[in-house]
């Protein structure tokens, strides 16, 4: 738990929430145990569109869709969205998503390794989504920043793993203690590149906000 349980609720109590169709896909996402974005991830996404009002979106780690689906929403007319899923069923179950509620000409999706798909995209990109496998978050960075434009905004999601980063790498389970470095060495990284100025905050379950500096 990074933010007290009472005050996370009572913040979500005040968000205005989505439209049926989003929050549809959250509950059926929810009941399949598909991880989302959670609920003050998804108000602060919202508000960093507003601010940015990208022309283009790139998302890594698409699982089902949800969140690309949010994006389309709240993003400014014209602007669309390139995401990656390495996962083939839920690649499937994202396409499906999309064109069931006619996105998918503003969703572009590509399967397969984020790794490698970053390397073969153009860029550059307004606004770049991290959400994919965490131990992967620093391999990805290199790819990631050569694509972001200047001006542009990365956001990396569950960056705080419910405050276990935190703690000693022996307070940890053993199973987690690569997450819980690799997580630590990204964050050092993007809070001490040369390029951008970052800011680690406690929203959901830890979202760090990346600018990178104009040239």
């Amino acid at each position: 738990m990074i933010v007290e349980d009472r005050l996370r609720t009572f913040l979500n109590s005040l968000d205005r929430g989505n439209p049926e169709w989003l929050d549809e896909l959250e509950r059926r996402a929810v009941a399949d145990r598909v991880p989302i974005i959670r609920k003050e991830t998804q108000s602060f996404l919202r508000l960093l569109l507003a601010v940015r009002r990208p022309a283009s979106i790139l998302e890594v780690g698409a699982a089902v869709g949800f969140s690309a689906l949010l994006m389309s929403e709240y993003m400014p007319e014209g602007c669309r969205i390139t995401t990656i899923e390495n996962d083939g069923k839920r690649a499937e179950q994202a396409r499906g998503n999309f064109c069931r509620t006619g996105r998918e000409d503003r969703i572009r999706l590509l399967e397969g390794d984020a790794g490698e798909v970053l390397k073969s995209l153009p860029g550059p990109f307004d606004f770049i989504f991290m959400d994919a496998a965490k131990g992967q978050y620093p391999n990805f960075l290199p790819e990631v920043l050569r694509l972001l434009g200047p001006g542009g905004i990365l956001v990396s999601d569950n960056v705080l793993q419910d405050g276990d980063l935190l703690e000693s790498r022996y307070a940890v389970r053993r199973r987690d203690r690569t997450i819980h470095a690799r997580m630590r060495e990204y964050l050092y990284e993007l809070t001490h590149h040369p390029d951008l100025e970052t800011s680690v905050l406690p929203v959901g379950d830890g979202v760090t906000v990346s600018v990178r500096r104009a040239v």
